[in-house]
């Protein structure tokens, strides 16, 4: 079972998240918190697999719960999907910053905010189209003189796979798409993220779109 904690302030958003999510055999609600604070102390206390978190919150918001909770090493296995509206790119690079490996807008349909649960559970990143885009165009925005020498450590096949990351393909996707494992392409990705210093998929991402290996064009 893949066991979730809901962090949002409002109560009502709760209760729908929970009716969706436990309407699978495979995902179940493991905790509630209508706030930061109360967020931290509910995964510390539950040590869930994924956790929702909404960015707006009165006291202690998404941004700060999730850099706490993705900096405490006994919550290492602990996988952060911010769930808003986004209306900032800056809410977007800060939440990539904190650590938060999931990004989706709240009118996600429930199929794939479930979907969306899977696939970071099991370790890959997810972006939604919309978010993806985000990070796409204020990456370019404020990336100035593109700054390729910091792919100079990457073979080719690992700048290839890079580029695809940057697009928002999962590791299925880019094994289908370059004839290769999706094993492989983890592989290939754990040695990228060691190379560039990356904590995770949703940091590559920004990488590829500051070097200009990939440009909001290519989506």
């Amino acid at each position: 079972m893949i066991r979730v904690v809901l962090v949002d302030d409002q109560a009502l958003v709760r209760e729908g998240l929970r009716a969706l999510l436990e309407r699978t055999d495979d995902i179940v609600v493991a905790g509630e918190a209508d706030g930061g604070d109360a967020g931290v102390r509910v995964v510390t206390e539950t040590r869930p697999d994924v956790v929702l978190m909404d960015i707006r919150m009165p006291g202690t918001d998404g941004i700060a719960a999730t850099r706490r909770i993705i900096g405490d090493p006994a919550l290492s296995h602990v996988h952060v999907v911010v769930l808003t509206t986004f209306d900032t790119d800056d809410n977007v690079l800060d939440a990539i910053r904190a650590g938060a490996v999931g990004f989706l807008v709240k009118d996600t349909a429930p199929g794939d905010l479930r979907n969306a649960i899977r696939t970071v559970a099991g370790g890959d990143a997810m972006l939604s189209p919309t978010v993806t885009r985000r990070v796409m165009q204020a990456a370019a925005r404020g990336a100035g003189a593109r700054d390729t020498g910091q792919l100079d450590g990457l073979t080719n096949r690992e700048r290839e796979i890079l580029a695809e990351v940057g697009l928002g393909l999962s590791n299925e996707g880019i094994g289908s798409k370059l004839f290769i494992s999706p094993a492989t392409v983890r592989t290939h990705v754990t040695r990228i993220l060691t190379k560039l210093g990356a904590r995770d998929r949703a940091g590559l991402v920004a990488i590829a779109f500051r070097t200009g290996l990939v440009t909001p064009e290519d989506r």
